[in-house]
Order: C-alpha cells, then sequence, then structure tokens
C-alpha cells in the first residue's frame, strides 16, 4: 500500500528509477551525484506538490550547490524558524469566551429562519456550522482536484510513452483506482508506484 507525502517533499527519477526522496538539497545532491557518476537519465527533480519539474544548478561543490538551493528558494530550504516563547496565561474571567464574532445582517427567508430558530445553540451557531461545513467540503474538493492534477503532470513527463497512458489518464480522472492500480501495474513499479502517492497525497508545509 503506497504512503501518502507527510511534508511538502520532492522526488527524483533517474529514468524510471526513483533515486530520492525527500527535502529539496537532498534531491538536488543525488541528482548531482548521478551526473557525476554518468547516469544516462533523464534525470529529473519532481515537486510532489505540483507534480512538475524542478530546475536545479548542480555546478561546483556540494556546499555550493546548497547555497545556491537556499537563495532560489527559501521557503523550501531555510530551517523552520523556532517557536515565540509562550507569553504567561492571563487568567480568563467570567462570561462567553472572545471567538472574534463580527456582527452583519443577512437576510433570510421566513422558513429559514424558522428552521434556524429550532436549531441548539440558536441561529448565530447553526450559520456558523452550516459556514465550517461547506468550506470542509470545499476545501477536500480543492485537494482531490491538485492530487488528480499533480498526479497527470507526472504522469505525462515520465510515463506519456509508456503503454496504455490515455486510458491510464482515463481512469485517473474518472477516480476508478481499480482500473488505474491495474493499467499501472505494467508500468515501471517505481513509476506507478508514485502516480498513485500523487493521486492521493495530502501536502503539507514545507520541508527543510
Amino acid at each position: 500500500m503506497t504512503e501518502p507525502f507527510r511534508n511538502h517533499s520532492f522526488t527524483t527519477f533517474d529514468g524510471h528509477r526513483r533515486i530520492a526522496e525527500g527535502a529539496l538539497r537532498t534531491n538536488a545532491l543525488a541528482l548531482k551525484n548521478a551526473l557525476e557518476s554518468g547516469s544516462p537519465g533523464p534525470i529529473l527533480i519532481f515537486d510532489n506538490a505540483t507534480g512538475r519539474t524542478v530546475e536545479v544548478d548542480t555546478r561546483g561543490t556540494d556546499e555550493e550547490v546548497c547555497a545556491r538551493l537556499t537563495a532560489l528558494f527559501p521557503s523550501y530550504e531555510q530551517p523552520a524558524a523556532e517557536a515565540p516563547a509562550l507569553e504567561p496565561a492571563t487568567p480568563r474571567g467570567r462570561g462567553r469566551p472572545k471567538l472574534g464574532v463580527v456582527p452583519r445582517e443577512i437576510t433570510l427567508l421566513p422558513r429559514h429562519w424558522d428552521w434556524l430558530d429550532t436549531q441548539p445553540g440558536g441561529a448565530s451557531v447553526a450559520l456558523r456550522k452550516l459556514v465550517e461545513e461547506a468550506r470542509r467540503q470545499r476545501s477536500e474538493k480543492d485537494q482531490a482536484r491538485k492530487a488528480l492534477e499533480r498526479a497527470y503532470q507526472f504522469m505525462v513527463t515520465l510515463g506519456g510513452d509508456l503503454p496504455g497512458f490515455e486510458e491510464a489518464s482515463r481512469a485517473l480522472f474518472a477516480n476508478d483506482v481499480m482500473k488505474l492500480k491495474t493499467l499501472l501495474a505494467t508500468w515501471p513499479r517505481d513509476v506507478g508506484d508514485h502516480v498513485l502517492r500523487l493521486a492521493q497525497a495530502k501536502q503539507g508545509g514545507s520541508e527543510p
């Protein structure tokens, strides 16, 4: 079973073989090492958040390569900032907690108000729950769309000339997981595995 990516990470392929995964600097050094060893390639670094390739300059020493990455991709390469010191907690007085609520007028039909009045906590609580649920559902749809897009970008680049590419693409966008797995089983293992991981992954924050 494939595992999704925990953080914003990158993956390097030498031909159809995966040779590195993780932080951008890790992949850049793997690319540099493969080039220096005379690998016929192609050797490509993929951004797992988008499925697109990333160009890096591998000239010079390992230290010089990493220094250039820090300058060009600071959000990926700089270590995470230390968490600020917490201020002493201020005792909270009695009453309702401050939620940052902003009062605004809304217009609803009578039947909407009738329904809201029957909900636990009243109209305001019910409306906030409805909004949060709508936001959650939209977020899930956006994540699913991005996952399909990044998987397809990777497929086009590294699997566009592999057998059954068109059919596999249709299965991907149709969310036909079983058919997609069947078709990818005929591809080089690392490539097929990566397509499935990109299609299901939830990308997080940057990784140093």
